[in-house]
């Protein structure tokens, strides 16, 4: 008899979300200090950190081959810890990669290179089998909640290393830098090393190995597999659209402020901590909301995915009106709604994404969060990108700044508003498909299977 681990508490989810926390603590010093330090102390051109941070998200897309990985070897935690080791070396790698660049360039980027293709794979492999194990040890209820706290606490780490790693750097060095990284990177290593620690158990790994033998087939057939089940494909298109339209609009947000109504640069820095702010005020209130009201409609993460991609679209139409009307439609208070309504859709739909991992076929759960995963790395990697080639072409072809800004905003609500229309699709499929209807299906495919090899 096989025993099962009871769902786990408030204090265990916050001990996963320690790995999150982890995750943000590293993945802050490359992204912000170590481009900083490419771009100002060593002068270097803004594209340099900006493809290679591209890099680290274009590596995203093997999310389904590492979450393939964790299902054929039945358990979870070792990609997890493997991936943090392997975020931890990529960190120190960047670090050393930087200080190289000082002394010879050529080599310093080569270096940089292969960190943070380790920095892409080590973020995509433990971020993966974490939403895993968070999807398994959490009571179905609790799950908008567990993935509010998980991302809050990935942004906790940033905050956290920023200001400590901060105070540290100066007067700066690249020994320094290169020190703090390393420290950073170990403590950050053997954190996550004790929040996963006896926290899977048997049961996990014991399922996962018995649905692995009922699996034929290697990785390309498992995808797919994931891909046929239009739950799943039509998620990850979900994904994949809201969330171009979610990071589509932080490369010009701060340049429209400037622009059109006059901000300094330290008025539009505010004000991205403003939206920020919003961001997580959403999360919260959908995750408390979902929480206590998980039995009636406002507690459902449909109800919140629909709402905040729908309040987005309205939000960035707003952002157009208040230039427009001036006064009467104050602008700040708009950013800050905005950041809510986004907030709320991005924390449900992680929730979403948690509970509907288990829907279909259970040996295919890493590849399935590995597709969204994919999905949603991809989409952050490129929606800066299509936000400000858009407003290039919007320019171009525009002479009143204010309607080229108006353009690419439309955009983005449309894009929003078409969001909202696939998640009310997957939220309705999910009540109408039994949960294990596609696994059962599977299983009579292989039993027969064997039948006809048997006769």
């Amino acid at each position: 008899m096989t025993h099962v681990m009871p769902s786990l508490g408030w204090l265990g989810i916050i001990r996963l979300g320690l790995v999150q926390t982890s995750l943000g603590a590293i993945v802050v010093l490359t992204t912000s200090t170590i481009n900083r330090v490419m771009t100002v102390e060593l002068a270097l051109p803004a594209m340099l950190p900006g493809a290679l941070v591209g890099l680290h998200y274009a590596v995203q897309v093997l999310r389904p081959r590492w979450g393939h990985g964790a299902d054929e070897g039945g358990r979870l935690t070792p990609w997890i810890i493997a991936g943090m080791a392997c975020l931890a070396l990529g960190g120190i790698g960047a670090a050393l990669g930087v200080a190289l660049m000082s002394v010879t360039l050529v080599g310093g980027i080569l270096l940089s290179i292969l960190a943070f293709l380790m920095i892409g794979i080590g973020v995509g492999a433990s971020g993966t089998s974490l939403l895993v194990l968070l999807s398994r040890r959490v009571a179905d209820e609790r799950r908008p909640a567990a993935a509010t706290i998980a991302w809050v606490m990935m942004i906790m780490g940033f905050i956290i290393t920023a200001g400590t790693a901060g105070h540290f750097l100066d007067p700066f060095s690249m020994t320094r830098l290169v020190g703090i990284t390393a420290a950073v990177s170990a403590l950050a290593f053997c954190t996550s090393m004790m929040a996963v620690y006896g926290i899977e158990g048997p049961s996990e790994a014991t399922a996962a190995s018995k649905d692995t033998a009922e699996t034929s087939g290697g990785f390309r057939e498992a995808l797919l597999e994931v891909w046929s089940e239009p739950q799943s494909r039509l998620f990850a298109i979900f994904i994949f659209l809201s969330m171009i339209a979610y990071s589509a609009q932080d490369l010009i947000l701060e340049p429209y402020a400037g622009v059109v109504f006059g901000y300094t640069p330290g008025q539009t820095t505010k004000l991205a901590g403003l939206q920020h702010a919003g961001v997580l005020a959403g999360m919260c209130l959908a995750a408390v909301v979902s929480t206590l009201f998980s039995k009636h409609a406002i507690g459902t993460t449909r109800f919140w995915t629909v709402g905040g991609c729908l309040a987005s679209a309205v939000a960035l139409v707003a952002l157009v009106a208040s230039a427009v009307l001036g006064p009467s439609l104050p602008f700040r208070p708009i950013v800050f709604l905005l950041g809510l309504a986004n907030g709320a859709f991005a924390g449900a739909a992680i929730g979403a994404m948690m509970r509907l991992v288990s829907r279909g076929n259970p040996a295919r759960q890493g590849v399935r969060m590995g597709l969204w995963g994919a999905a949603q790395g991809i989409a952050f990697g490129i929606g800066g990108f299509l936000g400000t080639l858009a407003l290039d072409l919007s320019r171009f072809f525009i002479d009143s700044q204010l309607t080229a800004y108006a353009v690419v905003f439309g955009l983005e609500a449309l894009l929003f508003i078409v969001s909202a229309v696939l998640a009310d699709r997957v939220a309705r499929q999910a009540t109408m498909v039994p949960k294990d209807d596609t696994h059962q299906r599977f299983r009579s495919i292989h039993q027969h299977h064997h039948q006809e090899q048997a006769s």
